[in-house]
């Protein structure tokens, strides 16, 4: 029961305090992931990052040259899906949540390092992993798996919001499901569907799985 309130609470502060601009930074953090997935697909597939960018209006690109098409542009809403579900089983499933923090400053340094091509984005970048790595080692293993679960159920909800925007509101935007549709067939319409569904079906599949907390 005490983890199903401790669930409930954070979805509300989520949904409640979404369009606030305490939650800008937590936003900007998800687009970071975001294209973040899509240039370590572009990696593992073999090809080049020539530039990661992200702005303060939370949008961002990846520009890239070589590997797998497809998966690189299924990455994004997918890749920060997995992002939020990792971070949040971690900080359910474990008493590490400082070294998790720790872990996931020195992930954002690397990739500010490699692969942002913005003074915005390298800033971003730099001062989150710098308050990631300051939060793993000054604030209590309590504060740190509240701000994990936060961060985690932030980028889960987020995706298929994003999705839904991107490609049933605004069908006609660039959005990687057009570039899917443009590249490989189908509809915009349809890719976001599939990606909707999937999206809320590993998110309910983690929530779930994270009521079964091992104590």
């Amino acid at each position: 029961m005490k983890e199903r309130l401790y669930l409930l609470g954070l979805f509300l502060l989520v949904m409640l305090g979404w369009d606030y601009p305490v939650f800008q930074p937590l936003k900007l953090l998800v687009v970071f992931f975001h294209e973040s997935s899509h240039a370590l697909a572009t990696v593992l597939t073999g090809g080049a990052v020539q530039e990661l960018v992200i702005v303060k209006e939370q949008g961002g690109h990846v520009v890239s040259a070589g590997g797998n098409r497809f998966i690189i542009l299924s990455a994004g809403y997918l890749g920060s899906l997995a992002w939020g579900v990792g971070i949040y089983l971690a900080s359910v499933k474990t008493t590490h949540d400082k070294h998790i923090m720790a872990l996931l400053g020195i992930a954002l340094a690397v990739i500010t390092l490699l692969f942002t091509h913005s003074l915005f984005s390298w800033v971003f970048g730099a001062l989150t992993s710098c308050l990631m790595l300051l939060s793993a080692k000054f604030l209590s293993t309590c504060y740190n798996d509240f701000l994990l679960r936060l961060l985690g159920l932030t980028n889960m909800a987020y995706v298929p919001l994003d999705i839904y925007s991107d490609t049933i509101l605004n069908s006609q935007l660039r959005s990687d499901a057009f570039m899917l549709a443009t590249e490989f067939g189908g509809a915009t319409v349809l890719w976001g569907v599939a990606w909707i569904v999937i999206s809320v079906w590993v998110i309910f599949g983690c929530l779930r799985l994270s009521l079964n907390r091992v104590t």
